[in-house]
């Protein structure tokens, strides 16, 4: 017979934070709200363990969907900058997602491989066209016009006048010549690389080997660009970290080409995780040469996690049918509150830590409609929350921005959806079945209120975070989930909550003094 739970659904809203002691020190400019992305081991004594542990992990605990509406190249870059961590859509051709990829890991860098070169022979309009096709006004000149050939000059825009300098005129006329200029060797790290750039005052040290081929650049903008986002997310070489979506269908091909193309951890994208076909595709994931990471989900209970566990997930999502624009759960009639489902997952995951000295993060998916749930979502023991509509109203987001009834607002829509077309995140596997098609929609297509700029946005969101810890008296995720207190509350203290008893003023400005 059916399994029936004796405890109701519930959702974040229905509980608050209790708060406790603040200590002198206990101030939101020293909470550390850095969050373990995959797996590591650690000794079972401390549980939490030190997410710093882990060999992948961000420095604020947030993570965007993957979805068309949300995870662009954009986006990716805007929120890797200030600390958090993008999954690039995988409902998107092979080719398509690879390059959004690359395009992330090439944005800014410590070192970056030059991708703008040019052969001495080239002409004026040669360096036009390729600043115009890359966006690149810094172009490396060597001698065979690759990355690493060996460098013979440097030109940007400084160098000529558009309208004055003839289009026809060789490079190498007009170029920086080498003898002219400040180089690093191949050797230096980033901090000695940043003096010679200060000491010189250049804007680009280029880096050469011992046979004064091209190796890196480096440039200045970047160095006050790191100053700027202090949190910024980056990987050994100072490249913005970056997820992949994949799915349970096409993965032979699409993990080998986001791997190459440099992705940082992969995700398998589909609306219910406990599946063979999510085994499958992490054995696949874990079988490569190369070492990948690879997350899985979506579960809602301790059986389906244990399952992604043992088949090798890196982390799992949790959560099915709480996101604002799914439709899963009155479709189908699957899924469950997103509180209860993060405790019960949070408490099988120590439970698993306990016994094999191996930590599992746990990503909150879904459910989060107020910024302060992302507080109660990590105090129940997610490691960190993924959110869709969150980051479909930014500027960052590929969505259109719109002008409805007067107000601005950003287009959203569910992968679920028929705009969406993301077939391979409900197939079950029915090969008799024509693909390419939803038989039923499990999204909607929406709009959003437009809000600005990703950073302005997350910069507010993460100090209620960082003070709401406070009020826990808590000055990490590990703290705040070890000490905080929650409490289930009932509709009439919702209520007492919000605004009442009063007559809000006109907002508007058009409010005056009798």
């Amino acid at each position: 017979m059916a399994f029936i739970y004796d405890e109701p659904s519930r959702t974040f809203g229905e509980y608050l934070l209790v708060p406790n002691l603040t200590t002198k020190d206990c101030v939101p400019a020293n909470v550390d709200l850095t969050a373990p992305v995959v797996r590591f081991k650690a000794d079972p004594g401390a549980t939490p363990p030190d997410p710093r542990l882990a060999p992948l992990t961000m420095s604020v605990p947030v993570t965007s969907a993957m979805m068309q509406s949300v995870s662009g190249a954009d986006l990716a870059i805007a929120l890797a900058r200030c600390g958090g961590l993008s999954f690039v859509y995988g409902s998107q051709g092979i080719e398509e997602e690879a390059a959004m990829v690359r395009r992330v890991k090439n944005y800014k860098a410590g070192f970056v491989v030059s991708d703008s070169n040019l052969r001495p022979d080239a002409t004026l309009g040669d360096v036009l066209e390729l600043t115009d096709r890359t966006g690149h006004s810094t172009i490396a000149i060597t001698e065979d016009g690759t990355p690493t050939g060996r460098f013979v000059g440097i030109i940007t825009s400084r160098d000529y006048r558009l309208g004055k300098t003839p289009l026809s005129t060789p490079v190498r006329e007009i170029m920086t010549p080498f003898k002219s200029i400040h180089c690093g060797k191949v050797g230096l790290d980033l901090q000695e690389a940043n003096e010679l750039i200060w000491r010189h005052k250049l804007n680009t040290l280029p880096v050469i080997d011992e046979r004064q081929h091209l190796q890196y650049l480096v440039f200045r903008k970047d160095y006050e660009s790191h100053q700027a986002h202090p949190l910024e997310n980056v990987d050994h070489e100072k490249r913005l970290i970056v997820g992949a979506g994949i799915n349970s269908r096409d993965y032979r091909d699409r993990v080998p080409a986001l791997v190459e193309a440099g992705a940082d951890v992969l995700c398998i994208d589909s609306s219910d995780g406990y599946s063979e076909w999510q085994g499958d595709t992490i054995a696949f994931v874990k079988s490569l040469g190369k070492p990948a990471y690879v997350g899985a989900g979506n579960v809602v209970d301790r059986e389906g996690f244990l399952y992604l566990v043992e088949a090798g997930a890196d982390f799992v999502k949790v959560g099915i049918g709480g996101g604002s624009i799914c439709i899963t759960r009155e479709q189908k009639g699957i899924g469950r509150g997103q509180a209860s489902a993060v405790i019960e997952v949070a408490k099988a995951r120590d439970e698993y830590f306990q016994r094999t000295g191996v930590y599992v993060p746990i990503c909150s998916d879904g459910g989060i409609s107020q910024d302060y749930h992302i507080t109660i979502a990590l105090a129940m023991g997610a490691d960190f929350v993924m959110m869709g509509r969150y980051f479909a109203r930014f500027d960052e987001s590929p969505g259109r921005k719109v002008r409805v009834n007067n107000q601005f607002m950003k287009e959203y829509w569910g992968e679920g959806s028929n705009r969406a077309r993301n077939w391979q995140r409900y197939d079950h596997g029915d090969t008799s079945k024509k693909k390419d098609q939803l038989e039923f929609e499990e999204g909607v297509d929406s709009y959003v209120p437009y809000a600005g700029k990703l950073k302005d946005n997350l910069d507010v969101t993460l100090a209620k975070v960082r003070s709401t810890m406070c009020n826990c008296g808590a000055t990490s995720l590990r703290d705040l989930y070890m000490r905080a207190r929650l409490t289930v509350a009932s509709a009439v203290s919702i209520h007492e909550g919000g605004v009442h008893d009063v007559m809000l003023k006109d907002t508007r400005g058009n409010t005056r003094e009798p």
